[in-house]
């Protein structure tokens, strides 16, 4: 029997190669996997259906599903996660030294609805005193699905191709939060400062608290094929914890990782979470994706509200 072709946009992980390179296979599927960076996969998904199958923004997603976007569903498989503190910046010598100083400031975002952002805001308004209703969120970039924001929440929407970098070093933004790290701060330039000088600290203690290792992206598959071929979703799920597995049986000799200490920091990586830091699976992270529905609540970005479950297809929601 011939297998189902598939085309299956991602970025470009280190966990993904065996997949890539054929040394992990996905049952019954004949797989393109693609290489696609996320803000143009997204945006060709949602607004074109380019793909079969994508990594795709999770904060879009739950704002789709809360306007009944049906067209595509998610397996609780998800190849980003990111800590947010370590990507927010300001202007050097600003005075501003914890993110409750930035209240009636504007804060720069590539959209409100992407999920570095959802996080950022998310941590802002529950951990540290700063509430979403508090600052300007100036964006640069349009949403991919949208939501119909309160007048309590204010929006400054620019208009051009603008940096979020550049209008920081202007001062026409007092902070920014994106996921890549600023130009001027990877060269050096003592332009730009972290607001969490100590990110990793605070990150650690982040997850102490909350038992949360911030999920960026899932796995989509369009509905059409599921319909036809519900297997698919649970065929695409093993094949990339496969590639994850065998992924990890490569690190384990330290003579293969390009850092001096690797190993002593993948132990000591393993010893502070106490299990995988990139857990899968519905029922290790449905704590995590309940904390996003809360955050998107809070944030007025739901039509409706969700529920965990609906939000993954029924074969892999035992996971």
């Amino acid at each position: 029997m011939a297998k189902l072709k598939l085309t299956v946009a991602c970025d470009k992980y280190d966990y993904l190669q065996p997949l890539r390179e054929g040394k992990v296979q996905a049952e019954g599927i004949d797989l393109n996997l693609i290489t696609v960076e996320s803000g143009i996969r997204h945006q060709r998904m949602y607004h074109y259906g380019e793909y079969d199958a994508c990594e795709f923004s999770m904060s879009s997603y739950l704002v789709a599903k809360s306007q009944d976007v049906g067209w595509f569903n998610a397996i609780p498989f998800f190849p980003r996660r990111m800590f947010t503190h370590k990507f927010c910046f300001i202007r050097a010598g600003s005075g501003i030294k914890k993110p409750a100083d930035l209240k009636g400031a504007r804060i720069g975002l590539r959209t409100y609805e992407n999920t570095l952002a959802l996080i950022t805001k998310g941590m802002f308004h529950n951990t540290y005193n700063l509430r979403v209703t508090d600052v300007t969120w100036v964006v640069i970039n349009r949403d991919p699905v949208g939501s119909r924001l309160p007048a309590s929440i204010k929006i400054e929407q620019l208009e051009g191709k603008w940096r979020l970098e550049d209008l920081l070093l202007q001062g026409k933004i007092d902070a920014e939060a994106e996921p890549d790290l600023p130009e001027a701060w990877i060269r050096g330039e003592g332009t730009v400062e972290r607001l969490f000088p100590e990110f990793e600290q605070e990150e650690r203690e982040y997850y102490r608290k909350s038992k949360i290792f911030p999920i960026m992206h899932p796995i989509i598959i369009k509905t059409d094929i599921l319909k036809n071929d519900p297997w698919v979703a649970t065929s695409l799920y093993e094949a990339f914890m496969a590639s994850r597995r065998a992924y990890d049986d490569f690190m384990q000799q330290p003579h293969r990782l390009s850092f001096a200490w690797g190993r002593s920091y993948l132990e000591q990586e393993r010893q502070f979470f106490g299990k995988h830091p990139f857990y899968q699976g519905l029922k290790e992270n449905y704590h995590d994706v309940q904390n996003m529905i809360t955050f998107a609540e809070q944030q007025a970005m739901l039509a409706r509200p969700l529920t965990v479950e609906e939000l993954f297809t029924e074969n892999t929601r035992d996971t």
